[in-house]
């Protein structure tokens, strides 16, 4: 038996055995008297900017508000043929987005996070690879806790998605704080009311 075999067989059976998860009672975590404000609150302590929306009218006017010269995607308001254009972006093409707008499903309040699935995202390059994000969401879609999110999510139903908080970030050399790292160098949430 070759070494390689022989790790694997103690592996093997040295398995550890199966605990079950434990039960969360969700009244008994964290809940905050205002959602939105503690979303907000986080959200731009860590680096995001929120504003605010109370009517669609005002949301579409956000979004045709940039100059013909960015590079401007928007999954939320394309039709299909523009839908399925940006599903056919590779990275190369991908990179050269100024803004894209994404809907996302929903926001943790504890900690800023937005859940974004796949079907939403469109390419699932687009969130990761624009020079500035800018996510959609509803304000009666922030739950209090990650625990509330994983209640709600259902990422077996489309296959991938991925909470993200602010932009992009790192402090690896010297601790030094560098915001647009490796991925959008801004993220702005557009709340609706």
């Amino acid at each position: 038996m070759s070494s390689r075999e022989n790790i694997l067989k103690a592996a093997l059976e040295n398995q550890p055995a199966f605990v079950a998860l434990p039960q969360i009672n969700l009244e008994s975590v964290i809940n905050y008297e205002n959602l939105a404000a503690q979303f907000d609150l986080i959200l731009t302590r860590i680096g995001g900017t929120v504003e605010h929306f109370e009517d669609e009218a005002s949301l579409l006017a956000r979004m045709a508000s940039h100059s013909p010269e960015e590079f401007v995607i928007n999954t939320i308001t394309a039709d299909a043929e523009g839908l399925a254009n940006i599903n056919k972006m590779n990275s190369v093409q991908l990179e050269a987005v100024d803004v894209a707008y994404v809907r996302g499903a929903l926001g943790v309040a504890e900690n800023g996070a937005v859940w974004m699935d796949e079907n939403a995202m469109v390419n699932r390059l687009l969130p990761f690879i624009c020079q500035h994000l800018v996510v959609v969401l509803k304000v009666n879609e922030i739950v209090p806790t990650m625990h509330h999110a994983y209640q709600k999510i259902e990422v077996n139903k489309t296959g991938f998605g991925s909470f993200i908080a602010g932009p992009s970030k790192t402090a690896d050399i010297e601790q030094s704080l560098v915001i647009g790292a490796h991925g959008p160098r801004s993220l702005t949430l557009l709340l609706q009311f």
